[in-house]
């Protein structure tokens, strides 16, 4: 048996020396490719022959003009780079659970570190529409302990929900989410440009109080001495957002990243959801949360109930005041140059 391995070990050189001589002649050898992960397998060495499987598969992009046979191993070389993927993410939850890691306790970023490494999770970054602030942190939900003010807004839930459903009582209120703007090129939004099934009602708009808020003094109540953003003619909103059962709000980035987008669900049924990056949630009454809306998000309401929650904006706690004044400064100084400005319009 011992020379039986031997002169098996001798035989996968071979294979692994054969393999190297024609990526040689042709780095995009497919199945020299696989052959050398194949020979590297045999050999032991599991990673590699998951590094040159992936890279075939790469290779063969679509696969249309590939033959049958060739096909087939590349299915194989697939399966075989999974199960080395899992392999080693097994060996590197045990490690780091014998040193102390627990991804239900420890950090969170650390945890999000090894999701992205084994290719679970898809990396998301700021990518405002409109304006990016430098240096501030790639964060999808804002942490609850930056924002102490959180439990202020949430202890008032019932009092905002009342002043809310006397409005629900009048559904004309509520206007599209999106609306056209006559004085601005309308881009394709995904057929939500004036559809009701995401609609709003709003108490402050454009940085400017709306008559509707003075039926609502409990709302803008617990909004008191929150950092809300203030940009003169842009900033805060204030407003009731509402979804219709089964509608959806498709993957979209918000327009600049120094602010943070709160919601505090109101009417929640089960099966309405929010995705920030790879962070999915369920709203749930009364529990808030402020998010970066220039990281991808989407919503959508698969209850069979409308979904309805405040939403508010605020400054960023990582900016500094004078960093606040400036950027105010700013879109004002944008504004001033002729006219039409507001809106977040370019």
């Amino acid at each position: 048996m011992a020379h039986a391995g031997i002169s098996d070990q001798d035989a996968h050189r071979r294979r692994l020396a054969d393999a190297d001589s024609r990526l040689r002649a042709d780095p995009r050898d497919i199945r020299a490719l696989i052959a050398k992960g194949d020979a590297l397998d045999a050999l032991g060495d599991g990673r590699g022959a998951a590094a040159f499987y992936s890279n075939a598969l790469r290779t063969a992009g679509d696969g249309r003009a590939l033959t049958p046979d060739l096909v087939a191993d590349l299915r194989r070389a697939q399966s075989a780079a999974r199960a080395q993927a899992e392999r080693f993410q097994t060996h590197l939850t045990d490690s780091l659970g014998r040193s102390g890691f627990d991804p239900a306790t420890s950090s969170d970023r650390f945890s999000l570190s090894l999701d992205l490494m084994a290719g679970r999770k898809q990396l998301y970054q700021q990518q405002p529409l409109f304006y990016l602030f430098p240096g501030l942190p790639q964060i999808q939900f804002q942490p609850r302990e930056t924002l102490p003010w959180l439990a202020q807004v949430e202890q008032a839930t019932a009092d905002i929900r009342n002043e809310l459903e006397a409005l629900l009582a009048e559904p004309d209120l509520f206007r599209p989410y999106v609306e056209k703007r006559a004085d601005r090129p309308n881009g394709d939004t995904a057929g939500m440009v004036d559809n009701p099934d995401w609609s709003a009602l709003f108490l402050w708009k454009d940085g400017a109080e709306q008559p509707l808020a003075a039926r609502c003094p409990r709302t803008l109540e617990a909004l008191e001495g929150l950092p809300l953003c203030r940009v003169p003619g842009r900033t805060p909103s204030i407003l009731f957002s509402k979804l219709a059962p089964g509608a959806r709000i498709p993957a979209h980035h918000g327009l600049i990243n120094t602010r943070l987008i709160c919601h505090l669900p109101l009417i929640a049924p089960p099966g309405s959801r929010f995705r920030v990056g790879n962070d999915v949630r369920e709203w749930t009454e009364g529990q808030a949360w402020a998010f970066d809306d220039t990281i991808e998000h989407e919503a959508r309401n698969d209850s069979g109930l409308e979904r309805t929650i405040l939403i508010f904006d605020v400054w960023k706690p990582e900016l500094t005041e004078e960093e606040r004044a400036l950027v105010s400064a700013l879109f004002q100084s944008i504004d001033d140059y002729g006219a039409g400005g507001g809106a977040w319009g370019v």
